[in-house]
């Protein structure tokens, strides 16, 4: 794990061999002054001679100078490495995330995606700063504290290798108990982040329900879960602090014990026995480092193993070696097509069964049937969003497989169930489909999506901002927007899912009459809910459970299929019957 992450380091690798670099520099002026305090007090103060304490004490300000030096340098090239180190993490996730099939994206959740890229990679930044610092800086301090302390005494070093693997074990415990706890916490992160998305995405809903309440219990549990496996964990590691002060506290005392009668024995001075404290308190203080460091490393290793999930995630839409870059036209035939979305090989499980079906360029296609019966994923299949489980797909006489997967998309527009605006102008929106299109070209097209005339009473017209998912325009104002950013797009396929739900009959009479005027090349698909909205199409798809139950012209159907009829006399006659 370590190794693969390791390569993120990338352009920032130089700072990150800096680092230990000033450190094993600072921590060598550390222990050298200590050393030069004992020499003053036993040489220098001890004979009264003052030339040699203005000499070593002149030496000890310039380790103490270099000391700080080399700390700050360490520093700061620690911060440079982490930062950069946790910016190419997110990119490296951010990007392979673009790569992502919606089977891909469906087998993480946004929340959690969310989760990963913050908190997660935010834990691993920090872990990497003391791996490269603390981590460096910890042992080296204790071998070279150890090694001064025997030069001096090999009776009170005896006392350090007892205290080192007591703790060591110690630590080695808290690590293994921790570890599970963490990895739960973080699972808990991913639904805490969820609740809360859902809740202020959905903010209006909730007050129009008046589930405020309910919001707030469903928050609640999910909060006391994370708190409660944090807790756990943190009762384990909460025994680091107190382990560490006693094993430093008693060293100082047997050292004091024990150095005390070797000085009046003669075999030591008072100066070297300062230092031997002196150096103690380094060992038991790069202990103590190295614990905070273990803890950290504890939950940074959960973390690192979601990042990796992320990065490791094989994309499973992947162009072949050799691709087709060029779209002939919009005809469109589905040759014994089945699809599930699972792998489990189970009749039950297909969404999709046996499709067989054949568009012709610039046809009008109207595809309806009850909730559940694969309508959008349908539609889905044929810009490549899924890949068929059995049978094929031709789209300009070219199986969607051979094409590149680009090159398929920028020919297929989709305007989904759900619409997406991002925050930023509506001319913005409307430039996702071409960053290059002049003024007149988004008027053009937003007056054959009928979204002109609403567009040019606002204040700021095409450049009225939006807010993020468009929550500040109606839901047939952002249907109408997505439409015309699909148009733009000059697709030879344009997919409509159910997206003028949201507007009036007329309007959406309107749009339709527009499409047929305007781009009758381009090949229409319309999944809708309202007859009046596929009536007039060249071909109506009725599906029902995954297969398709009837295909023909809104009169042909009427004749020859249950479903079509009955869904037509509910909604024409009973309108009809309204009216009168």
């Amino acid at each position: 794990m370590i190794k693969k992450l390791s390569k993120y380091v990338k352009e920032y690798k130089k700072a990150a061999i800096l680092t230990p670099f000033f450190v094993i520099l600072e921590v060598i002026m550390e222990v050298i002054i200590p050393l030069l305090m004992a020499k003053i007090i036993d040489v220098g103060i001890q004979n009264g001679d003052v030339k040699y304490i203005v000499e070593i004490g002149g030496l000890l300000i310039v380790c103490a100078i270099l000391s700080l030096l080399f700390g700050m340098l360490s520093g700061r090239f620690a911060a440079k490495a982490s930062a950069g180190y946790a910016k190419n993490l997110r990119k490296e996730m951010y990007y392979k995330i673009q790569d992502y099939s919606f089977e891909n994206i469906d087998k993480f959740s946004t929340s959690s995606l969310v989760t990963r890229m913050t908190t997660d990679v935010t834990n691993v930044q920090m872990a990497f700063q003391m791996i490269i610092r603390i981590l460096v800086r910890g042992p080296l301090m204790m071998i070279f504290a150890l090694l001064m302390v025997m030069s001096i005494s090999l009776k009170l070093s005896a006392i350090f290798f007892v205290a080192i693997p007591f703790l060591g074990i110690i630590l080695f415990y808290i690590a293994i108990k921790a570890h599970p706890n963490f990895e739960k916490v973080f699972k808990k992160y991913d639904k805490l982040n969820r609740v809360v998305q859902e809740n202020v995405s959905a903010i209006r809903v909730v007050k129009a329900y008046v589930r405020e309440s309910f919001e707030n219990k469903k928050f609640k549990e999910v909060n006391d879960e994370v708190y409660t496996y944090f807790k756990k964990a943190e009762k384990i590691i909460a025994f680091n602090g107190p382990v560490m002060q006693l094993t430093i506290y008693s060293c100082i005392l047997l050292i004091s014990w024990f150095g005390s009668q070797i000085i009046v024995g003669g075999e030591m001075g008072t100066g070297e026995l300062s230092s031997i404290i002196t150096y103690a308190w380094q060992i038991l203080a790069s202990l103590m480092m190295l614990s905070f460091v273990f803890v950290m490393i504890i939950m940074a290793e959960s973390s690192a193993e979601r990042i990796l999930e992320v990065i490791e995630e094989e994309p499973t839409l992947k162009n072949k070696k050799r691709n087709i870059k060029n779209v002939k036209d919009g005809s469109i035939k589905f040759e014994n097509v089945s699809f599930r979305y699972s792998d489990e090989e189970d009749e039950n499980n297909f969404a999709l069964k046996d499709i067989n079906l054949e568009i012709k360029e610039g046809e009008t296609i109207g595809i309806i049937g009850g909730t559940g019966s694969s309508k959008s994923t349908l539609v889905q299949l044929i810009p490549r969003l899924y890949d068929v489980t059995s049978g094929k797909i031709l789209v300009g006489g070219v199986d969607v497989r051979d094409y590149d997967i680009k090159s398929l998309r920028e020919e297929v527009a989709m305007v989904l169930q759900k619409n997406v605006l991002f925050s930023g102008t509506i001319a913005e929106n409307l430039r996702w489909a071409d960053k290059e299109a002049e003024q007149e070209e988004l008027e053009r097209v937003s007056k054959l999506a009928q979204a002109d005339s609403f567009i040019q009473e606002f204040p700021d017209k095409y450049e009225t901002m939006l807010d993020q998912g468009g929550t500040n325009v109606s839901g047939g104002q952002k249907q109408r927007i997505c439409i015309a950013r699909a148009i733009l797009k000059k697709p030879k396929i344009l997919i409509l899912d159910d997206s003028t739900s949201a507007v009036d009959t007329k309007t959406d009479a309107l749009i339709r009459k527009a499409f047929r005027e305007e781009i009758p090349n381009t090949t229409k698909i319309i999944i809708a809910q309202r007859i009046s909205s596929i009536e007039d199409a060249d071909k109506i798809i009725v599906l029902n459970d995954g297969r398709i139950d009837g295909i023909g012209t809104s009169e042909e159907l009427l004749k020859t299929n249950v479903i079509y009829k009955e869904v037509y006399d509910s909604q024409m006659k009973g309108g009809n019957k309204d009216e009168k």
